[in-house]
């Protein structure tokens, strides 16, 4: 079995290695290729997956390279994990739309924007690339804004499945919180990427006991501390909502409060430069500790577990990922791309049913599901009409005095990445 990692180069590559290395059983990997522009990262990288992997005697080769063509040339499957401009690029989105006093952030808002008109077009690029070694080839797609991106993919007839880390985090915390094992942790996981809510928490299944009313009861602290939202919300709404719907439920405290610190990528971009440096020590055997504080917990296991599905050597049959609507949420159009749990094997992912959910989520759904439309269009597309579009489509944003400001500003800082700019 061979895989491709498309931004094999990035600091956080460690932690899928690791998980590579530890369930060599579940995903049999013969050969890994990490493939990435950036030479001097990818070497620092690659040496340090080579002796992950020695360490923990796993027989798989692992192969570098800055050719895509080559990298994900007879590839089984090839996970998509690039971030177009780096944390420069980043920066900016966290920064420049606090300007007209809206959210600043990655996959959010107009910095949410930014990034998917950077990176549709490059994906589609490269799962053409993909498509033309080797039609049969699996995407997996961790890129953010995830469920813009897989719509893309998916748009354009690719076997492509979306992949967030959100679920897997909030069934592992949930697991220790009742103390079970995660595997008998079955989510009511319900709407977009990075907007989700969990329903239900059941045990042994689908059909199991909903834990949810019991762990909010005697653990409600911990859970609204870790969202950060008070107590008192997390209680009146009955459910958890994924941290990132703070930006909607909490916008302006989260405004104020961006405004006084340094930016996440700023924070990154640091972190990453100690990382690199511990890289490059030949003693490095496995990843070290200050990855924790990288973000994308538990990615390696939820990418093992999708990627042995997918291609037939195990895994878990239902798990939460992104892919087609198809009816599952009747009031999205079939091909939506939505975040819920799905049964996964070699013909793909096909989502199980859901709870009927309340005006309250399904109303933000949609509207958001209407923004993913324009902004795929504006990506695919361009022009900058597309992009004020999608911008006052947006919940956050939906003023046309600052839909105007912030298409201009998108704009002037992202002008070396979009060809029709």
């Amino acid at each position: 079995m061979k895989l491709a990692v498309v931004g094999g180069g990035s600091t956080y590559t460690p932690e899928l290695i690791d998980g590579f290395a530890r369930l060599r059983d579940t995903l049999p990997v013969e050969e890994l290729v990490l493939v990435d522009p950036a030479a001097d990262r990818l070497e620092l990288v690659g040496g340090l997956a080579r002796r992950i992997f020695a360490k923990q005697d796993h027989p798989g080769s692992i192969v570098t390279t800055s050719d895509i063509d080559a990298g994900v040339a007879d590839a089984d499957a090839v996970l998509l994990q690039l971030r177009v401009g780096g944390q420069a690029a980043r920066n900016q989105d966290e920064t420049w739309p606090l300007e007209c006093g809206c959210i600043g952030q990655e996959t959010t808002g107009a910095g949410g924007l930014a990034k998917a008109l950077r990176t549709v077009p490059i994906v589609l690029d490269i799962a053409e690339r993909v498509r033309r070694t080797n039609p049969d080839a699996w995407i997996i797609d961790f890129t953010n804004p995830v469920g813009i991106v897989t719509r893309a993919l998916l748009q354009a007839g690719h076997k492509a499945v979306g992949l967030c880390n959100v679920a897997i985090g909030f069934q592992r915390k949930f697991a220790a919180l009742l103390d079970v094992t995660p595997g008998e942790v079955h989510l009511d996981h319900v709407g977009l990427n990075h907007l989700t809510w969990e329903l239900g928490v059941r045990l042994g299944g689908p059909d199991g006991e909903n834990m949810l009313p019991k762990l909010l009861a005697e653990h409600g602290d911990t859970i609204a501390d870790d969202l950060h939202m008070p107590r008192a919300i997390v209680d009146r709404l009955g459910v958890v909502p994924s941290y990132y719907l703070r930006y909607f439920y909490a916008h302006d405290e989260v405004v104020r409060e961006l405004r006084t610190k340094p930016s996440r990528a700023a924070e990154v971009a640091a972190m990453e430069k100690e990382l690199l440096a511990l890289y490059g020590d030949p003693a490095l055997d496995e990843k070290p500790a200050l990855l924790a504080g990288r973000g994308g917990a538990f990615y390696s296991e939820a990418a093992v577990d999708l990627a042995s599905s997918l291609l037939g050597s195990g895994g878990s049959a239902v798990q939460v990922v992104n892919t087609h609507n198809k009816g599952t949420l009747p009031f999205l159009p079939d091909d939506a791309v939505i975040e819920v749990q799905a049964r996964v094997d070699g013909t793909g992912a096909t989502p199980q049913p859901v709870p009927e959910l309340d005006p309250l989520h399904a109303g933000l759904i949609s509207h958001v599901t209407a923004y993913e439309d324009l902004a795929l269009e504006a990506a695919l597309r361009g022009g900058r009409d597309r992009v004020f579009k999608a911008l006052l489509a947006h919940p956050l944003i939906g003023q046309f005095e600052y839909a105007e400001a912030l298409t201009d500003k998108l704009i002037a800082h992202n002008r070396e990445h979009l060809a029709w700019a």
